[in-house]
């Protein structure tokens, strides 16, 4: 029996790795710096798992931005534009990819898979070439060989995986493109074998999709294709986020190991276990302690599962191991020193996760007699949790037990609202805007720091964040924008502002996790019952709105979104949760309908990351999410504009549901796939008011006002022309100000120019 994890936290306890990276960036740091301090990142992280009782420790699961943009650069998927030279990928060319230049926009980043995690999308040319222009799994095996001695864990993205992700090929293309990656695959496996690389986690979490028999077929034969070229490799064959689609046709995979998610694929894996076995000449890989979650494992109960699943199956051996990658979660709790005794007891983040995957092996090697004082220290605070104050408020339940229908419902249908918005507004044809954030400067950050710490007293704060709102409230006139954001320069987190001011929720002060790039978030924890407590954003909204005699829209992030970007507690259902999210946004929406805000956005942007990753359980989830965001936004006069904003992710999969939302206006992070965008509208129009992004925020590239009038055109092919807005893709938080001037000062000179087009046309 053995101990191995799946991959480790990139960012570091303190967020070491984000904070090279943009010293690199902003030119305080020389790419051999840069090089030395992640090595050094890299070998501190190898070396903690070493002393947590990691048996196989993995390598390569490393990165500089992303473990997809890395395979695709190792095999010299380098889009033209970016007009690499050849060779190993240098880092400018590296970093182009992912964060775009002036002359090149970015690669597509989207979710992976249902995570809040962002992968850089993988982009086939046509003419390519397919060559290992660098071994970076044998690279990392090297390092940890050679400086610490240990005989590492490639963590390699299978091919079928990696090519089911990418894009720029025809469907009819597949299987000759996985046929010109095999060759790739082989020598890199090859080169790992010669340096004397025994285990391989090749990481196929596709296989746990709604692919095909055919799928599976084609599948095998690449597996086969491995034994026969490198059999001195033992692949394990790595599934995670749910249970493996065609199970009986994967065990029979000519693989040393099969690893399977026996947390959020448990009953679907376990079923398969029970009806087909497991073969005897492979090691089982047991996800079994939640490797996106921060709760603490109860162990009593997965020794017994385990125990239950050796009376029925005997596998070669066994391997413990968290149900997919750490670095969904934060490094280590014992820097949160504030957190309430209870909760802090309860928590497990990825340290902790792998001493709790040390002591099952104790346990299950020696006897749970060995661990005894860890077993019941472990069954205590899980139950002094499920007994805590917070987790039953009798007004929170009472009030869901006994909502009416009609509070999921506008009054009027949206043909009826549109008109009487549009003449209460009087906005211009394809009006402008921004999504809500303007750029958190060292400024901002500063002084939010010194009002949390006390140096600064409720007055001082507020004067300032006065002062920022009036500021750009100038600014944004000046560009000529028509509806206008206060700029949410009081939030530090689109989530974890609302959670601070909702009952029910606790916060980290430490517990960064990677969302994209550098971009790091601390998600919040709901441990209790949400309940709304006073107005959270009415005040800077409010104060915005007399800076101006145009319309200010209120900012709030959605019952969805905020569900999906925290830590949730796992005793209730997500859809009870969202539900009561949801009906505490409600009254904040209220709130600010009440304050004279009359065009109020609820985000929604992980609406479609939330999506099961099998189709039989996506209208049970689209169900209740949908009611949701209704229950929160429905209780307003028909003359409020409910807006709403989501992030691009194949939305030909959910238009119905999102027609379903009813909201006025919804904008959608568009630019990086503006054209995959515009054919899902073709095919399935959208009746209510669009904003398709027309430039992309992750970038620092400032587009011309030509480019972003030829995104507008593009986009009126097949939007209405009455009901479009324009907009960037997304938030303006981690823009500088130069940045956000220039590209929104093009933005509206674009629109007014087909504006003008338009009306010589009419």
């Amino acid at each position: 029996m053995k101990v191995s994890n799946l991959g480790y936290p990139r960012i570091g306890a303190k967020r070491e790795w984000k904070k090279a990276l943009e010293s690199f960036w902003d030119g305080k740091l020389d790419a051999p710096g840069l090089e030395k301090r992640m090595k050094e990142i890299r070998l501190d992280h190898l070396q903690t798992q070493r002393l947590k009782g990691v048996d196989l420790i993995p390598v390569n699961d490393f990165t500089c931005y992303d473990h997809m943009l890395d395979m695709a650069t190792m095999f010299g998927w380098v889009p033209k534009r970016f007009n690499h030279q050849g060779g190993p990928v240098p880092l400018q060319d590296y970093f182009a990819m992912a964060r775009g230049k002036q002359d090149a926009v970015a690669c597509e980043m989207t979710k992976w898979f249902n995570t809040n995690y962002h992968y850089i999308v993988p982009e086939y040319e046509e003419e390519m070439e397919f060559s290992l222009l660098e071994n970076r799994p044998l690279k990392a095996f090297r390092e940890a060989k050679e400086e610490l001695g240990i005989d590492g864990k490639p963590v390699i993205i299978g091919p079928y995986t990696f090519l089911k992700l990418s894009k720029g090929y025809s469907s009819g293309q597949f299987e000759n493109l996985l046929n010109r990656l095999i060759p790739l695959y082989i020598q890199m496996l090859g080169e790992l074998a010669e340096a004397g690389c025994s285990w391989v986690q090749m990481d196929e979490p596709v296989f746990v999709a709604d692919l095909s028999k055919e799928d599976m077929k084609l599948a095998k034969e690449i597996y086969n294709q491995f034994k026969r070229a490198v059999p001195e490799i033992h692949l394990i064959i790595q599934t995670y986020f749910d249970s493996v689609e065609h199970y009986e046709d994967l065990i029979s995979f000519p693989a040393a190991g099969i690893g399977l998610d026996f947390v959020h694929g448990k009953t679907g894996n376990l079923d398969s276990i029970r009806k087909y076995g497991f073969p005897a000449d492979k090691c089982l890989g047991i996800g079994c302690i939640d490797g996106r979650n921060i709760w603490r494992n109860h162990l009593q109960e997965t020794i017994r599962f385990i125990q239950e699943l050796d009376d029925f199956i005997s596998p070669r051996e066994w391997f413990l191991q968290p149900s997919c990658s750490l670095l969904h979660v934060p490094v280590r709790k014992d820097q949160e020193t504030d957190l309430d005794s209870v909760l802090y007891r309860s928590l497990s983040f990825a340290d902790e996760k792998l001493e709790e995957l040390h002591l099952l092996k104790q346990a299950l090697s020696h006897g749970s007699e060995s661990i005894s004082e860890q077993l019941n220290a472990a069954a205590e605070a899980l139950d002094d949790l499920s007994t805590h104050e917070m987790r039953h408020r009798p007004s929170v339940r009472k009030h869901l037990k006994h909502l009416r229908e009609e509070e999921f419902n506008r009054k009027s249908p949206f043909q009826i609202r549109q008109q009487i918005q549009r003449e209460y507004l009087q906005l211009p044809l394809l009006p402008t805007t921004t999504i809500g954030s303007f750029p958190q400067t060292p400024e901002v950050r500063k002084a939010r720091r010194k009002w949390r710490i006390k140096e600064w007293t409720q007055e001082q704060y507020d004067e300032f964040m006065q002062t920022e709102i009036q500021k750009w409230m100038q600014i944004q006139e000046e560009i000529g924008l028509d509806v206008l954001v206060h700029g949410e320069f009081e939030r530090n987190d689109m989530v974890e502002f609302f959670g601070e001011r909702l009952g029910g929720f606790a916060f980290t002060k430490h517990g960064w996790v990677q969302s994209y790039g550098s971009r790091c978030v601390k998600p919040p924890i709901i441990y209790g019952d949400i309940e709304f407590r006073s107005p959270m954003t009415v005040k800077e909204s409010k104060f915005a709105q007399s800076c101006t005699e145009k319309p200010v829209k209120g900012m709030l992030t959605g019952p969805v979104t905020i569900l999906h970007w925290s830590f949730v507690r796992n005793d209730l259902s997500k859809k009870e949760v969202a539900a009561q999210i949801a009906l505490a946004l409600r009254q904040e929406v209220q709130s600010l309908e009440a304050n004279g805000i009359r065009i109020i956005q609820v985000d929604e942007p992980a609406l479609r990351e939330g999506l099961p990753l099998k189709k039989k359980n996506w209208n049970h989830y689209l169900e209740w999410a949908v009611r949701s965001f209704r229950l929160a936004t429905s209780a307003v006069d028909d003359r409020t504009q409910i807006h709403t904003h989501m992030c691009y992710s194949q939305f030909d999969d959910i238009m119905e549901s999102i027609q379903q939302l009813d909201a006025d206006v919804i904008s959608i992070e568009a630019s990086r796939s503006h054209g995959e965008l515009i054919q899902t509208l073709r095919n399935h129009s959208y009746k209510k008011g669009i904003g398709l992004g027309v430039y992309d925020i992750h970038s620092p590239r400032i587009p011309s006002a030509d480019e972003i009038k030829t995104q507008i055109e593009h986009a009126l092919l097949v939007c209405d022309r009455q009901l479009f807005w324009v907009n960037p893709d997304c938030g303006l938080k981690t823009r500088k100000q130069e940045e956000v001037i220039h590209s929104l000062t093009h933005m509206v000179t674009a629109a007014k120019l087909v504006r003008s087009e338009i009306a010589r046309n009419v």
